[in-house]
């Protein structure tokens, strides 16, 4: 019988009842006095006072076989055998009383183990069935469940369980501690080494080397963390299927590059000569071992080749020299815990026949200690591009460096080499030298660039030539024999660049930036000869694919140059040696052919540049004369005639003196950028051309144009600066904020925010105290963009149909203008506290409250007003001076009403849509303090009778007819204006008023053309 089947027979009261009678009362306490309390001593039927025999013992066992047996149902065993199991059944439980084993042990032990111990020693029951056998098992189990529960009820069993815990975990301690004593702890000493060895890593790579600069002011080594650049790294993946536009295929994806093994533990980074790779190793390293989270190994492959047998993992530091003996084994455990950082730096600076006993030497270990992380460099060409992809590494490649980059290196070289007062006009002369900042894209040049730059005292670009000679022999030769390279096969730097300036003068001629590696061999194979070098054509240029750092193959079977800027350099010097003058001047009007020009002006000689130059002065045309001048920075020794002509005829182009000079200047190009002067000696009217024209190539070469404008931001003129503020949407909107705007002078200066990104710009600049906001702006946007709104006096709001309730701009409690064009769901001009005393309106439907405007001196209104008379609409109580009446605001009301504010100076019609009466006309000749009328054009065109019905006008001094095309007809002005003093005549945009038209119809009187 089952014990699951028993206890359904057996009532548990019963059962607890009889076990009860089979132990002693409780007491209290551990029991602490009989160490430690034995079962033998618990049950009631041994010791002194004992209150059970045998005797009772039997009647107990006597009545639980009764209570199994006695229930319907088939027996559990043959009834014959009923005093066999209540016999085995008294010895099983009488054995309680041998045991020295205590209740806690009793409890630990299960009911089921204490049974099993209990049959055991008992005297074996014989002549038994099987399942007499059974019953007599199953009965002692569901005996000893109880007893067991008994204890666990007992008060004094849980005080007796925590002492005998307490107990064991004194013996347990005692004998780790002996365990200890004994052995000595491996993790010490690893720790111990770990800290001397990271304080190592820390230390040997905490600066960056820039190889190859021979200047005596600059020095080689800088500060990691100064000098340190995030660049970023970019892989191609598969679009997720949920992007549709544009559809499928891989994409590009950006990350900064240190976070490269943050997503993937086996990253494969390629990169061209000096953009970072090795530096990015640096960086890993230094942040790795000051962090204490990884143990990086630093393991530069041109130092391991070297001992012909790649290291195994106990062999890593004395492969790399480290001066620190780790403990041994301490690299396996390392790396089998997954704790290692393992940056691989150069697969491209070992020979191409080690490379695959390399990958099988990274292979085996990976496979051997996986769990940790892995980076692996090399130059782009070096390897196929699926040379690991099968092993799980992740390929990324070394970004170009971005304008902000650039600026951020150049600020942070300067620190560094203590010279800030070489920043700023370098920084400048990288935005509008295109070469120049074409150049600068990865950390080396740039390097190059910031240390030629402060040797040569802030005088770069004169003298660009040094700057290239200077890069080519050191990414040719310097950079390598520093490193402990070999140099580019057999070839000697006037071999390298025979065979690469051959290659890009054919590009050049082309047109093109790429050839395909099949017409590159060609060439390379009719260079052999000349040259004299062993070896075929294909072998050449993969050698210098692979090292000369000039060359590159960005997709498979395609050859191109580095920098657009070393093609066109080396073009030009081919060019030169091979008297090919005529061709660059036959190309000269291709822009595509400036930069290649003035490199030629710098490698010709003295005759040849001034053949070059006269050639291009004689076509006399803008573009080319200022090419001419471009030109001059290259020509060391010129004919001074020559340099004369040309400064001369460029004169006459730069600076502009108008608006219309200044755009017809921008037309030349960017080239112009670089020749545009700062402020100081121009003219008011020179400085506004000067910004017209660098505003106008903002969109073709921000960076350019805008180092030509934050010269600028200073200027006094509220013209310059009008125009400075004005161009903000061709630029970058953060930086124009923080290099221009933030920097002008606010008076009469207003600023338009037209996005969300120009609103948080305007967020972090000095107040404004006029701005304008075009587009659809909730009000609470408005508002978050100008933390200071009681500084805000004129506030212009354009096309906003988020604009609802004017309450919203309470906050701007100092307005004295408001402008709202085309708002057409805003309300609440009556809600507005702030002093209004100019209000400009168009395009809004509720004008209930504009009647509470009592200040306004100024008003300007282009929308049908309500009423029949315009003091029913406009503010009776205002001291009005101007006011302006556009289309459909005289529909209902026309001018009746109008003497009403009889301090009116100033009287604009726009273009009305209804004719004037007498009556309009009598209220405007009852104003006695109006001298200026302005009239629009179409009122001319349209309503001639209104014209004719306008009586004689004497106090009006100033007279304006805006929006004319040149043909109207101003003659009747003429007698009912007679006390004029000023006539002003300003066109229709685009249009343009012939002056002989006008010239004396107002006799005695100056007439203004105003051409819009």
């Amino acid at each position: 019988m089952d014990p699951a089947v028993l206890g359904g027979k057996l009532a548990s009261s019963l059962m607890a009842s009889l076990v009860r009678k089979l132990f002693a009362p409780d007491a209290p306490g551990a029991g602490l006095v009989d160490r430690p309390v034995r079962l033998k001593s618990l049950v009631s039927f041994r010791g002194e006072q004992r209150r059970l025999g045998e005797k009772e013992i039997h009647v107990l066992a006597s009545r639980l076989v009764e209570a199994a047996t006695d229930v319907p149902g088939e027996p559990p065993f043959p009834p014959d055998e009923t005093t066999a199991v209540i016999e085995a059944l008294v010895l099983r439980l009488l054995a309680l009383g041998e045991w020295n084993m205590d209740d806690v042990q009793a409890v630990s032990l299960g009911h089921r183990e204490l049974a099993r111990r209990l049959a055991h020693r008992a005297s074996p029951a014989t002549g038994l069935s099987a399942d007499a056998d059974y019953f007599l098992d199953s009965a002692t189990e569901w005996a000893c469940l109880h007893i067991l529960e008994h204890f666990t009820r007992r008060s004094a069993f849980v005080a007796r369980t925590l002492v005998e815990q307490t107990r064991r975990q004194a013996e347990l301690m005692a004998k780790v501690d002996q365990l200890l004593e004994r052995t000595p702890r491996p993790g010490s000493r690893d720790h111990a080494f770990e800290r001397r060895y990271l304080r190592h890593l820390a230390d040997r790579h905490d600066h960056i080397t820039i190889y190859g600069i021979d200047l005596r002011d600059s020095p080689d080594r800088w500060p990691l963390e100064v000098a340190y650049l995030s660049l970023e790294a970019t892989t191609s993946e598969e679009r997720p299927p949920e992007e549709e536009r544009p559809p499928g295929g891989p994409v590009s994806v950006q990350l900064p590059a240190e976070e490269a093994l943050l997503a993937h533990d086996r990253v494969f980074l390629r990169g061209d000569a000096g953009s970072g790779k090795t530096t990015l190793v640096q960086w890993l390293t230094v942040t790795s071992a000051r962090d204490g989270l990884d143990i990086p190994y630093v393991l530069p492959l041109r130092t391991l080749i070297r001992t012909g047998t790649l290291p195994a993992p106990a062999e890593f530091l004395a492969a790399v020299s480290c001066p620190h003996t780790p403990p041994e084994g301490w690299a396996e455990r390392v790396l089998t815990a997954g704790r290692g950082l393992i940056l691989v730096d150069g697969l491209d600076e070992i020979p191409a026949p080690d490379r695959t006993r390399t990958r099988d030497w990274l292979l085996a270990l990976i496979h051997a200690f996986p769990g940790n992380r892995w980076l692996l460099t090399s130059r782009p060409t070096a390897v196929r591009p699926d040379w690991l992809a099968g092993e799980g590494f992740r390929e990324l490649a070394m970004a170009p460096m971005r304008r902000p980059d650039i600026a951020t290196f150049v600020h942070r070289w300067h620190t560094a080499a203590r010279a800030p007062e070489y920043e700023g006009p370098l920084l400048d002369s990288l935005r509008t030298q295109r070469d120049l900042a074409r150049l600068a894209t990865n950390p080396l040049m740039c390097g190059l660039i910031c240390a030629l730059h402060r040797e040569r005292r802030g005088y770069l670009p004169t003298g660009r030539k040094e700057l290239y000679d200077a890069a080519l022999t050191m990414l040719l030769t310097r950079r390598d024999l520093e490193r402990g390279m070999p140099t580019t096969s057999d070839l000697g730097e006037e071999a390298q660049l025979e065979v690469l300036q051959r290659l890009a003068y054919a590009l050049v001629l082309s047109g093109r930036t790429e050839m395909d590696a099949e017409t590159a061999e060609g060439i390379v194979e009719r260079c052999l000869p000349s040259i004299a070098v062993p070896g075929d054509a294909r072998t050449v240029l993969q050698s210098l694919l692979l090292r000369s750092g000039l060359l590159r193959q960005p997709a498979a079977g395609v050859v191109d140059f580095v920098h657009r800027t070393f093609q066109d350099y080396l073009g030009a010097r081919y060019a030169v040696e091979e008297g090919h003058l005529d061709v660059l001047l036959s190309h000269a009007e291709d822009t595509q052919w400036e930069d290649v020009i003035r490199l030629a002006v710098a490698h010709a000689r003295p005759r040849e540049r001034a053949h070059l130059l006269k050639a291009l002065l004689s076509h006399d045309v803008p573009r080319l004369t200022l090419l001419a001048l471009a030109c001059l920075e290259h020509a060391t020794a010129l004919d001074p005639a020559v340099r004369t002509a040309v400064e001369s005829r460029a004169s006459a182009l730069i600076p502009p003196g108008t608006k219309e000079e200044a755009r017809a200047l921008a037309a030349a190009g960017p080239l112009v950028l670089e020749l545009l002067p700062g402020p100081a000696g121009l003219t008011e009217e020179a400085a506004l051309g000067v910004t017209v024209t660098a505003s106008v190539l903002g969109g073709e070469e921000p960076a350019g144009a805008l180092a030509v404008l934050r010269r600028f931001r200073e200027h006094p003129s509220l013209e310059v600066r009008r125009q400075l503020a004005g161009t903000w949407q061709r630029f970058d909107t953060e930086e124009y904020a923080t290099e221009v705007l933030d920097h002008l002078e606010r008076e009469h200066l207003f600023l338009t925010c037209k996005t969300a990104e120009e609103r948080a710009a305007l967020a972090r600049m000095r107040p404004w105290h006029n701005l304008a906001f075009q587009g659809p702006q909730r009000a609470e946007d408005i508002l978050a963009a100008v933390p200071a709104p009681e500084a805000v006096e004129l506030l212009d709001v354009q096309g906003n149909p988020l604009l609802t309730d004017l309450a919203a701009l309470s906050a701007f409690g100092s307005l004295r203008v408001l402008r709202l064009e085309t708002c057409p769901t805003v309300a609440g001009l009556d809600r507005l506290s702030a002093p209004l005393t100019s209000l400009t309106l168009t395009g809004v439907e509720d004008l209930s409250g504009l009647r509470s405007f009592s200040g306004a001196r100024y008003l300007s209104l282009s929308q049908e007003l309500p009423g029949a008379d315009l003091t029913e609409s406009l503010p009776v109580d205002a001291p009005l001076e101007f006011l302006f009446l556009g289309r459909n605001t005289t529909d209902s009301t026309g001018l009746r009403g109008l003497q009403h504010w009889s301090g009116l100076r100033t009287l604009s019609l726009g273009p009305l849509t209804t004719e004037l009466t007498v009556g309009d006309w009598q209220a405007v000749v009852a104003l006695p303090e109006l001298t200026e009328l302005h009239i629009n054009a179409e009122i001319i065109q349209n309503f001639p009778h209104s014209v004719e019905l306008m009586p004689v006008l004497p106090g009006v001094e100033t007279l304006r007819v805006s929006a004319m095309h040149g043909a109207e007809d101003v003659s009747p002005l003429v007698d009912r204006l007679p006390g004029l003093h000023s006539v002003t005549l300003q066109s229709y945009p685009g249009k343009l008023i012939p002056e002989a038209r006008y010239a004396g119809v107002f006799p005695g009187v100056e007439i203004n053309l105003d051409q819009r």
